[in-house]
């Protein structure tokens, strides 16, 4: 038995989507598995799966749906045809920069006057300012353009008023309770906007206003469009999904420098651009411009028809990153040793580790303090909040991220009155306060860590879109899935089950053996492998016999001209007490020092799960085995077989030097631990022949011809020895058998043969029972190993039934999973 990494959230599909998953693959030529996955992401008839897979423009809604959008799309008409000079207020980070570039293509494809600004993110801080609308003002600014932003800017927008300024914001954000008085919003989550989709990042938004003001979709720009939208985490549904997958289209043959330019320095071809690309290269790269310096070098690289220019930039943003993640290597190593000594701080009150991670320091780079929050909450799997104090202002600084169940808007809100400013949402957010009130804002949150996460929060989740079986993981299968994509936020990639897998090897591959490489023993025609990057060290705790609940993504491995099916293993189980087989198969192979040295391996490379029952029938062995065991291997309990099994319940390995003395021995062993995961068989299988009855009529027949007088018992088992091969323990086993049924008489230190003896059975020697009842045992613990670890199943049953442990959840067929990427 192996536990799972994570909780599993399992849902059965509800005889109705299986009914629907078959109408839409007959439909659309399918397999059923990707049929099946369709019917999970909601799409339930056949021209729905249609238009998700294959949708074009015509998925894309009126722009003039948006609520305000005739109203921005005339006020800027208005300032063009006037000659105004138009600000484009931008973010700094991924969205925002793409924003900004996109309005900007926008309004030079309108011949207006504009510039663009984007805040210094240490230095400005977020949004439209005051400052910022003074400044505008200055400049004869006439109307400012907000894009990602502005929904929140009452202020400022206030202020711009007062100086003449009229102000279209165009944002994505939750609204506050009041709005700004701005000349338009443009945003799908005001209040009373009827527009179909919530979703579009702030550069879907500004597409959006793009498509209004040109009487199309600009579809030239989608790339930017996409990259905004994947770097924001928006969902990939709807009309993102078509954003997204045209942008792709032509990120791959993108005239840009800026695009190709940032490509090359992420290592790889734009031919073969995924929205992964763009998530794990791209935007790093775009943010760290914002997160360390100023974006402008990142818009630059976007606008630029200059291909040294495109270089200069992209090679400048591959800096930033770097330099980006060694600050945050550094501040998360801080971060941790507050975090231990507060762990450290609870133990020694005898108190439970804080429901939250709170670190603070100063000189802290509150640009990347989300990054580092993020790597807190992926080690420790807690809310965590990173605040960086400025020592001059005593203020503290913050951004947070949460888990599942912890909905860090309405915790900060409780907590307002401590707070400065804050905003965000359930899962991240951002948040300024004086410093001293530091540990009032840790302990409040605690407190509602407490009040509204139970331990199994704390617990990783991993959901599950369907149970796949094993025949279902076909070349065909992982190709049609490909049809899903582009995959992301709100359409992540399909997370599959495939279970009760027989194992015929899993072993460690790549650099320091850092990976797991698994391959079924399946039935004829599986050709699928499962492969689990930086789970090497799992391999050794698997074994040949195991059967293993796989979790992970169905992809396609393309290697030398080959292609098959693969699994991306995100994380595993086995339900089956485990054998591990160390069995030795040959007489005195090491002896009693060879028997501990392997049981000593065990502890050392930690593979034996603690604590352990070790189990020996030889007392100096026992003797040195406790010792060893002291010494290395911590909690194991080392015992003979005659001892009682009290002390069992919390050993989860069972370690058999020596072979019990019966088959029932060994179960009641298993029997006593509460929950066994695995057994080790570390004993010799002695060479041995067993008592077979030709071979006491083959002895009774040449003692019969050959012995005509008395012969010392050490002649009789040399003949036995020279004429019939036996070896010393068979031939004194026949000698034995043969005292007690009569066949033999004794005169003083000799033997003879009997006279006439009664005719007896074999059965009726205590030495020949014995010696059968020998025999079947050695035979059961040298059994083949498949044969041995279906035994131990047998008396110690996994459950296989998903839902029935305590690390899996077997939703209600049809329950929604919540979407996630």
């Amino acid at each position: 038995m192996l536990k799972s990494m994570s909780r599993w959230i399992v849902e059965r599909l509800a005889h109705e989507d299986e009914a629907a998953a078959q109408r839409i693959a007959g439909a659309l030529g399918l397999k059923p598995l990707a049929a099946r996955l369709l019917v999970r992401r909601g799409l339930r008839d056949a021209d729905a799966a249609r238009a998700f897979l294959e949708g074009g423009p015509e998925t894309l809604h009126d722009p003039f749906a948006m609520k305000g959008m005739r109203e921005a799309a005339e006020r800027v008409r208005l300032a063009v045809s006037r000659g105004d000079r138009i600000r484009i207020f931008g973010d700094y980070d991924a969205d925002g920069v793409s924003s900004t570039a996109l309005a900007s293509l926008l309004l030079r494809e309108l011949n207006a006057e504009f510039d663009h600004v984007v805040p210094h993110r240490t230095l400005e801080g977020y949004g439209l300012s005051v400052p910022a609308v003074e400044a505008a003002a200055a400049a004869g600014i006439g109307l400012i353009l907000t894009v990602d932003n502005g929904i929140s800017a009452n202020e400022p927008i206030a202020r711009a008023k007062e100086l003449g300024i009229d102000v279209v914001v165009t944002d994505h954000h939750e609204p506050p309770p009041t709005l700004p008085e701005a000349a338009a919003i443009v945003n799908p989550k005001q209040p009373g906007c009827p527009y179909p989709f919530k979703g579009l990042a702030g550069v879907g938004v500004a597409f959006k206003l793009a498509h209004a003001l040109l009487g199309r979709p600009p579809l030239e720009w989608t790339e930017l469009a996409a990259l905004g939208t994947i770097a924001d985490l928006m969902p990939l549904v709807d009309e993102n999904r078509f954003i997204v997958r045209h942008g792709l289209e032509r990120l791959r043959r993108t005239d840009r420098p800026g695009l190709r330019a940032l490509a090359s320095v992420c290592g790889f071809d734009p031919v073969t651009a995924t929205a992964e690309s763009i998530a794990f290269g791209m935007a790093p790269r775009i943010n760290a411009a914002g997160r360390l310096r100023h974006a402008d070098p990142a818009i630059v690289l976007l606008l630029t028809s200059d291909e040294s220019e495109a270089a200069a930039c992209a090679a400048e943003l591959d800096a930033l990153n770097r330099e980006r993640q060694r600050l945050v290597d550094r501040m998360v190593e801080q971060a941790e040793a507050i975090w231990a000594d507060k762990v450290r701080a609870a133990e020694a009150a005898g108190k439970d580790k804080p429901g939250v991670i709170i670190a603070a320091a100063e000189g802290w780079n509150v640009g990347v303090a989300g990054i580092v929050a993020s790597k807190l909450i992926e080690r420790h799997y807690r809310p965590a909040i990173v605040f960086d104090i400025d020592p001059e202002t005593g203020t503290a600084k913050g951004s947070a991220r949460s888990i599942a169940g912890f909905d860090l808007h309405a915790a900060l809100t409780a907590c307002a009155d401590l707070l400065d400013h804050y905003g965000g949402h359930q899962a991240a957010a951002g948040m300024t306060l004086q410093a001293d009130r530091l540990p009032e804002l840790e302990a409040r949150l605690d407190g509602l860590a407490a009040e509204w996460l139970t331990a199994e929060d704390y617990i990783r989740k991993t959901e599950i879109d369907l149970v796949c079986a094993m025949d279902e993981a076909t070349l065909a299968a992982a190709e049609q899935l490909k049809l899903l994509e582009p995959y992301g936020h709100g359409n992540p990639r399909p997370t599959l089950l495939i279970a009760d897998v027989p194992v015929r090897s899993a072993r460690t591959i790549g650099k320091d053996g850092r990976h797991l490489h698994i391959t079924p023993q399946g039935p004829p025609g599986t050709t699928f492998e499962a492969v689990g990057f930086g789970l090497g060290e799992w391999a050794a705790r698997i074994s040949d016999t195991a059967r293993v609940d796989l979790v992970g993504e169905l992809n396609i491995n393309e290697w030398n001209g080959r292609r098959k099916p693969q699994l991306l293993v995100r994380d595993l189980r086995v339900s089956n007490v485990q054998l591990f087989d160390g069995r030795v198969r040959r007489a005195g192979a090491g002896g009693t020092a060879g028997r501990l040295d392997r049981l000593m391996e065990l502890g050392t490379r930690g593979i034996a799960a603690e604590p352990a029952a070790v189990f020996t029938a030889d007392p100096a062995l026992r003797e040195a085995a406790a010792a060893g065991a002291a010494d290395r291997a911590g909690a194991w309990i080392v015992r003979g077989y005659d001892d009682g099994d009290e002390a069992l319940g919390e050993c989860r390995s069972i370690v058999l030097i020596d072979p019990p003395p019966s088959e029932e021995r060994l179960a009641a062993i298993l029997e006593a631990c509460r929950e066994p995961a695995a057994v080790y068989a570390l004993y010799e299988v002695q060479d041995a022949h067993d008592p077979d009855r030709s071979a006491f009529t083959a002895a009774y027949r040449l003692l019969r011809d050959t012995i005509t007088e008395p012969v010392l018992p050490e002649e009789a088992r040399a003949l036995l020895g020279r004429k019939l091969a036996f070896p010393p323990e068979l031939a004194d086993l026949v000698l034995n058998v043969f005292g007690e049924l009569g066949f033999i008489e004794s005169e003083g230190s000799r033997i003879r043969l009997a006279m006439n003896p009664a005719k007896r059975s074999l059965e009726e020697s205590a030495a020949y029972r014995e010696a059968v009842r020998a025999a079947e045992a050695r035979r059961f613990w040298s059994a083949p190993a498949a044969e041995l670890a279906a035994w131990i199943e047998r008396k110690a049953p996994a459950c296989r039934e998903f839902g029935q442990e305590p690390n899996i959840r077997l939703q209600p067929a049809g329950a929604a999973i919540p979407q996630g990427g």
